[in-house]
Formats: structure tokens, sequence, C-alpha cells
């Protein structure tokens, strides 16, 4: 069987989730001898293609000018489809949602839907978005969508109509990160651990207000906020009206070798997100033995299991309690601890490309 990954979201992000998933999910479908996978990004800005075999990739990386982007996009679009017309695919995966397809007419398409948080949080975003058009067109004309979890696909069928037996669900893996022995420099007191975007529906302002509301928890735990970007004026001025000191929240950024010394160092991660499509943190942070305190929203009960901590996100007094509960209980953190060694274990990246080989196999067959 020969598999083709378009190139869209390998001109979208030099580094991200999704293309690190469709890296992932090669590089595990080429374990299978009867299995020929290829991503076809002609031009691309992806740093973790160099990181694949060249049998896995075709295509040439190259340094984005500014404004250029769509220019490069269009390029892709020409030079792609002959390239991948002569690997004669069997099934072509669209790695992104582009109104127009890659695929030629003789191969089965196939999308991921990652999230419906477009769709959910309309507000958030620009008028001129088009993501949530897009996606509709892409995954009406696909052969069959996969989603990574399902609670995305319960959103995705509720909001879209398609068909159930047209959408499947493949969880996805999560990467082991190695800890840098020397990464952790945030402070001599224990820290709890806050990793990602913190805008809008990630909620990361209630969780602060939660934190600030406690004394017994600003007296004896600051705050890192790994990744995300530096604080903005707004959150500064957060902290001020909370009577935060500025070393109490604090953020740092640096490689996956840093962000494990953060998830092995900290008392507790805490994930406050309104809405998630799946939630690799979750598992990063148990595999590393760090508790986790979580919403109890969206798809994340369904990955962190039984090995979490919930709280309702929307209740500040729910986080705070919940975050207390942990951090007051060293037989609850141990017992977390290693309910999470054995739910981390349930996910991987093999497991993602069986599941995923069996719907490529079913639309074949």
């Amino acid at each position: 069987m020969k598999i083709a990954f378009d190139p869209q979201i390998f001109m979208m992000q030099e580094y991200g989730g999704v293309s690190r998933y469709f890296c992932s999910l090669v590089s595990a479908l080429s374990s299978h001898h009867d299995v020929e996978a290829k991503i076809f990004a002609p031009l691309h800005i992806n740093s973790y293609l160099s990181g694949l075999p060249p049998k896995l990739v075709s295509g040439q990386r190259i340094r984005l000018i500014p404004k250029t982007g769509r220019l490069c996009i269009a390029i892709n679009q020409v030079l792609v489809r002959p390239v991948m017309r002569r690997f004669h695919p069997d099934i072509v995966h669209a790695t992104y949602f582009s109104p127009n397809s890659y695929a030629p007419k003789s191969a089965r398409r196939v999308v991921t839907v990652y999230d419906m948080i477009h769709e959910r949080f309309s507000g958030m975003f620009s008028k001129r978005d088009r993501t949530s058009e897009w996606k509709r067109q892409v995954t009406q004309r696909a052969d069959h969508v996969i989603c990574i979890s399902e609670n995305t696909r319960k959103d995705l069928l509720e909001l879209t109509g398609l068909p159930p037996e047209k959408v499947s669900v493949a969880y996805l893996g999560f990467d082991a990160l190695i800890p840098d022995n020397t990464a952790v420099d945030a402070s001599s007191r224990p820290f709890m651990l806050y990793v990602g975007h913190r805008y809008g529906y990630k909620n990361f302002d209630t969780f602060i207000r939660a934190y600030a509301s406690s004394p017994w928890l600003c007296n004896n735990y600051d705050v890192v906020c790994f990744g995300g970007g530096a604080f903005t004026k707004d959150e500064a001025n957060l902290f001020v009206e909370l009577g935060l000191a500025a070393e109490k929240v604090v953020q740092r950024r640096g490689s996956d070798a840093k962000l494990a010394a953060y998830y092995r160092d900290a008392a507790v991660f805490v994930y406050p997100s309104l809405y998630e499509g799946f939630g690799i943190p979750l598992l990063e942070a148990m595999s590393l033995n760090c508790p986790v305190v979580c919403a109890n929203t969206s798809s994340i009960p369904e990955v962190a299991g039984g090995a979490a901590e919930y709280f309702d996100p929307r209740d500040m007094n729910s986080i705070r309690s919940a975050i207390e509960l942990v951090l007051n209980s060293s037989e609850k953190s141990a017992y977390m601890i290693r309910e999470g060694q054995l739910r981390c274990a349930q996910f991987s990246w093999e497991r993602c490309a069986e599941k995923t080989l069996a719907i490529y196999r079913g639309l074949v067959e």
C-alpha cells in the first residue's frame, strides 16, 4: 500500500503539534513491510522533516521570506501533483484543510480533524478566518475522516452532520522527553507548572485567579509557565491586580529537554483548558512522574482517565480545591504518579499508526 501526505502543514509550521503528529505517523507506518509512506512537501519550512529518513520525505526546506507564504503554497500546489501522480498513492492523507485537493483521482482521500475549537469558540477568531469553512469542505469530500479523540468525533458529527460511519478515532501518541539535568532555574521553591499558550479557551486567567485566592498556595508554591511567549501587558496587569509579586509567576522557554526537566521537578502540572482536541501535555507530565490536575471538559478526561484530579475549569474555587488536595497529600500524589505511568503507557505512535493503517486498509479493500 502506498500512502502520501500532502505538503500543507509543513509550509505552515516550523514547529508544532500537527506537523509532529504526521512525522511520527509516517515514521511508525514505515515499519510495516507492506507499506510505503511518504510526505510530499516540495517547499517547506518544517524542522521535523530533517529528522526523518530521506526515503520518507520528498522536498526541500527553505527560509521563508516575509510575505511570500502564499506564493510558496501556490508553487507547492503546482509541484506536488505530478510527483504524487508518479508515486501512484492508494491513499492521500491531507495534513490540513485546503479548499484544493492534492490527491489524484485514483486515490482515496483521508483527512484528520484535530478539534472543533474554531466552531466552539468562533468569537476568538477573525471574521476573515476561513478554517471552519474549509474544514467543512475537506471533510465533505474526504472518503474518511479521522478524529484524534471521541470528543472531537462527537463535536464534528454534531456540527457538520457527517454520516457516523465516515468518521473514526485514532488516538495520538506522544514522544518520551529526556530531561536536561541543568535546565531548571525557576526557583528554589516548589512550583506548579503550566505549559503552552495562555489565550482565550486555554483559561489561564481563571487558573491564576484561583492560585492568587489561596494564601497557602501563594506562600508555598510559585507558578512556572513554559512556552506560550512572554507575558502580555494584560497578563502583567492581572498579576499586579491580584497582588502577585514578579517572582511568583514566571515564564520560561526552551528545548524539549528543558521542558522535560520542568515536568520532572514540578510539584503538579495544571491543565485548566476549556477545550482540547486531545492534550499531549497530560501524557508528557505523567511519563515524567508529575501529578496532573486538570479540567473535566472536552477530551481531557478521555486522555487522562483515572490518573488525574479534576476540576470545573469555570469555577475558581473548584480549581483551587483540586490543586490544594493534591499538594496537601503525599499519598494522593504518589497514587497519581503510579496511575499516570500506567495511563501514558496506553498511548503510543505505534498504536496510532496501527489504527490509522486499519482505516486505510478498509478504504482500499
